[in-house]
């Protein structure tokens, strides 16, 4: 069920939902990848993402998107999911597994990345 169009993005109600009212807002232009998609598309995501969490009064909810199979991604076409969380067992429940890096390991990927930005 479509809930807003804008120029550049759709939203709709996820059709397996982990909870109710779970969303999702996709850009208009075909891309499997955020890095893939023009920025116009994405700066037209959170404010919709944004309209939707007010719209159903969520107070707490989790926004999520996935870029690759191997990063849990099913569908092909970049999407963002507005996830609400009335409680500890509905909607997203995750298990993160955290890695320990070294003050100076972050310091020499933070500019590895910022070299390349």
């Amino acid at each position: 069920m479509k809930l807003l169009e804008t120029e550049f993005s759709y939203a709709f109600l996820d059709i397996n939902p982990l909870s109710k009212g779970h969303a999702l807002v996709i850009p208009k232009y075909h891309a499997a990848k955020t890095h893939e998609v023009p920025d116009e598309y994405l700066a037209d995501i959170l404010p919709q993402a944004k309209k939707l969490a007010l719209a159903m009064g969520l107070s707490d909810y989790n926004i999520l998107q996935n870029n690759g199979a191997i990063a849990h991604q099913e569908v092909m076409h970049v999407h963002y999911h507005i996830i609400p969380k009335p409680n500890k067992e509905t909607g997203l429940v995750m298990n993160w597994k955290s890695i320990s890096q070294s003050q100076p390991e972050l310091k020499e990927l933070a500019d590895k990345i910022t070299s390349n930005l």
